[in-house]
């Protein structure tokens, strides 16, 4: 990720906007017990971290491989489903618990 969009991130003061998200009930309850023990005020800054740290991930990924980001967007382009990109993407990996 390039120093400055890095810098942008890091800014306490980024506008935020509202969102709706279901989430099985166990998995909160998850999140509401182990936010605290992880140092974060509550479950919703916890799943924004988890939510950084992936985007982070995939981002670096794409950057150090264009040519596979070039590839989705063709295949968006040509109608092909998310889920199936995914799935590919995973099988191609190796992860067969994807499916």
């Amino acid at each position: 990720m390039k120093i400055n969009k890095l810098k942008e991130r890091l800014r306490k003061d980024r506008p935020m906007t509202m969102i709706s998200l279901r989430v099985p009930e166990d998995v909160l309850e998850d999140l509401k017990q182990i936010a605290p023990q992880l140092g974060f005020s509550g479950y919703q800054p916890l799943i924004r971290a988890y939510i950084g740290q992936g985007l982070r991930a995939d981002l670096a990924r794409l950057e150090r491989n264009p040519e596979l980001s070039q590839l989705i967007e063709s295949l968006r382009r040509h109608g092909v489903e998310d889920e199936v990109i995914h799935l590919a993407i995973a099988e191609a990996k190796g992860d067969y618990s994807a499916k």
